[in-house]
């Protein structure tokens, strides 16, 4: 950012993860470096809490926060990911670094990660100019993960589950300025059960919301499968960012 302040693009991670996996594996900094992004990676939930079954499963407490402002008790206090990425790390972001440009951000992730991003994304619609996802849960309210998750961190109030559920925000009128990209591998184990992009295809096709959505032949739920398209992806984010 020698000459002007370059965009940021958010990457936000799946269960289990921490910042390092996205970091090490995926082979984002070529293509960040070719295209002149800035990229941040947080980590997937707070840490050093220790609260009461926060380290139980894989896919509730550490690692799997969600990306949402919990509501119940132990988690109301600490496991607020949506501010935390929408507000707090901005802050730190664009206030303590030099050269990033507040008015170009994107942002992307991958499933639990994915599901994040979209719902960020049609929310804060006028904050994020480009928008993609790897094998994003796509309609948490009716699948295990997201079942698990907004009970535990939201309670039983299934129109707050709405809030943080993408297909549904779609279908309640958000909109997003743009193409989203969405890749979903064939053989990732989660492909039914979790994932159901289709639903999400289903809500845009009514709406008239732009999305593409690529089935790919033969790939997983892995790292290997986004590092296989990390560079569709950082183009697709780079042609809207830098225009």
């Amino acid at each position: 950012s020698a000459d002007k302040p370059v965009p940021v693009l958010w990457w936000l991670s799946g269960l289990t993860c921490t910042e390092e996996n996205f970091t090490v594996k995926s082979g984002f900094q070529r293509y960040a470096a070719e295209h002149g992004l800035m990229v941040v990676a947080p980590d997937t939930s707070p840490r050093g809490t220790d609260l009461p079954g926060e380290h139980d499963a894989y896919d509730f407490g550490s690692g799997a926060g969600f990306y949402v402002n919990a509501t119940q008790d132990p988690w109301r206090e600490n496991y607020n990911m949506y501010s935390y990425v929408t507000e707090e790390l901005p802050d730190v972001v664009f206030n303590g670094i030099g050269g990033c440009d507040r008015e170009r951000q994107g942002i992307f992730g991958h499933s639990m990660g994915g599901h994040g991003a979209l719902v960020i994304a049609l929310r804060e619609r006028r904050v994020f100019k480009s928008l993609s996802a790897f094998a994003p849960i796509v309609a948490p309210s009716g699948v295990p993960w997201g079942e698990k998750a907004f009970s535990g961190y939201l309670g039983d109030n299934v129109d707050l589950w709405k809030e943080f559920d993408a297909t549904e925000l779609v279908k309640s009128g958000h909109y997003f300025a743009g193409d989203i990209l969405i890749d979903q591998g064939t053989a990732d184990q989660f492909l039914d059960e979790q994932l159901k992009p289709h639903l999400f295809e289903a809500a845009c096709k009514e709406v008239d919301q732009l999305c593409t959505v690529r089935m790919q032949d033969g790939y997983d739920h892995s790292y290997f499968f986004i590092a296989s398209f990390m560079a569709d992806h950082m183009a697709h984010h780079a042609k809207a960012l830098n225009g």
